[in-house]
C-alpha cells in the first residue's frame, strides 16, 4: 500500500508543478493596451468591438544562433492601440476604448524559439477591442444647421445643385 502512495506522488508532484508553472505563464499572456472606461458620452452614434488574430512575432536583438538565448527580444510586428482602433473610426471620435492582447498561444510555441536556436519567436496574438463612437465635433456643436450645410456641401460637390 505505501509503494502505491509513493507512485501517485511522484506522479502527481510533476503535474502539480507544470499546472502551477503554466498558470503563472497565462496569468502574464493578457495585456491590455488601453482601458478607457466611464467617460460618460453624450453623443454616441454607434458601438464597435471586434477580435483579430495578429502576428507579434519577437526576434533577438542579437541574431547569432544560440547567442541570442541570452540577448533581448524585439517585437517585430508591434500591435498598437491606435492601429486596431483605426477600424472603429477617427480617434477624436471614439470614447470608451479598450484593447486587449492575449498572448497565451505563445507559451507552447516557445518551440518556434528553441528551433530557430533562440533567434526568433513566433507569437499569434488574439487582439479584442471595443470603443464608443461618438459624432464628429462639428456636427455635434452645429445642431441641424450643421446637417444642412454638410447636405449642401456634398450636392455642390456632386455637381448637382438644389433649389
Amino acid at each position: 500500500m505505501r509503494g502505491k502512495r509513493r507512485g501517485i506522488l511522484r506522479s502527481t508532484v510533476p503535474l502539480v508543478s507544470a499546472a502551477i508553472v503554466l498558470a503563472g505563464c497565462t496569468a502574464l499572456t493578457k495585456d491590455v493596451l488601453v482601458k478607457d472606461g466611464g467617460r460618460p458620452a453624450t453623443a454616441v452614434v454607434s458601438h464597435c468591438s471586434g477580435n483579430e488574430w495578429m502576428d507579434n512575432s519577437m526576434i533577438a536583438v542579437v541574431p547569432v544562433p544560440i547567442v541570442a538565448f541570452a540577448s533581448p527580444t524585439q517585437e517585430v510586428n508591434e500591435i498598437t492601440p491606435d492601429e486596431v482602433l483605426r477600424r472603429c473610426g477617427p480617434p477624436e471620435q471614439l470614447v470608451n476604448r479598450h484593447v486587449e492582447v492575449d498572448r497565451g498561444w505563445c507559451v507552447p510555441l516557445t518551440l518556434t524559439r528553441l528551433i530557430t536556436l533562440g533567434v526568433w519567436h513566433w507569437c499569434p496574438a488574439n487582439v479584442s477591442w471595443d470603443a464608443d463612437v461618438t459624432q464628429p465635433a462639428s456636427a455635434a456643436s452645429g445642431g441641424p444647421r450643421a446637417d444642412a450645410r454638410a447636405e449642401t456641401d456634398a450636392s455642390n460637390r456632386s455637381g448637382v445643385s438644389r433649389r
